[in-house]
């Protein structure tokens, strides 16, 4: 038996990328998932790769403290043009899975289709219908905005639903 089988849960989606990453935090109560709080960590372009890394590991580390955080999602690194942009999404996510790691907190990650899949039923779907969907889904009153923090609710959303069926 998966251990979130039997008790509500709460969960970060994140959406990395050096100058923005989208974060999500959502509660599945029973079959219900409730919006806790979401957004954007901003990191100013001049600042120097180290810096806007701590910074982003600070501000989640501070995120998932504040929200009792029980498991972490992200979307996976999918690039085929810009290795460099690759490379500096990779360590975002470094950062990212060091601050849950320091806290014992569990990560899964989901390719972009599969989070469309879960969210729209449709892994080609485009960011209106994913933003859609997640107002929908969250009961929220607009489109979540920016599109980062959007798609960082739709991890999560992706996420509480294939807890509970994972091996």
């Amino acid at each position: 038996m998966n251990s979130f089988e039997s008790r509500d849960a709460r969960i970060l989606g994140v959406d990395p990328g050096t100058a923005t990453t989208g974060y999500g935090i959502i509660e599945r109560q029973g079959a219900r998932l409730c919006p806790i709080a979401y957004g954007v960590i901003r990191t100013p372009a001049g600042m120097d790769a180290p810096s806007r890394l701590a910074r982003i590991h600070d501000a989640i580390c501070a995120l998932l403290d504040e929200h009792r955080v029980d498991t972490l999602a992200t979307e996976r690194l999918f690039f085929t043009r810009n290795e460099t942009t690759a490379f500096s999404v990779g360590r975002t996510i470094g950062v990212v899975l060091l601050a849950a790691a320091r806290r014992g907190i569990p990560w899964r990650e989901y390719s972009p289709v599969a989070v469309k899949q879960a969210v729209v039923g449709y892994g080609g779907a485009d960011k209106k219908q994913v933003q859609f969907m997640i107002q929908r889904i969250l009961g929220l009153e607009r489109p979540p905005s920016p599109d980062d923090a959007a798609d960082a609710l739709a991890v999560a959303v992706c996420h509480a639903h294939t807890m509970g069926s994972e091996p």
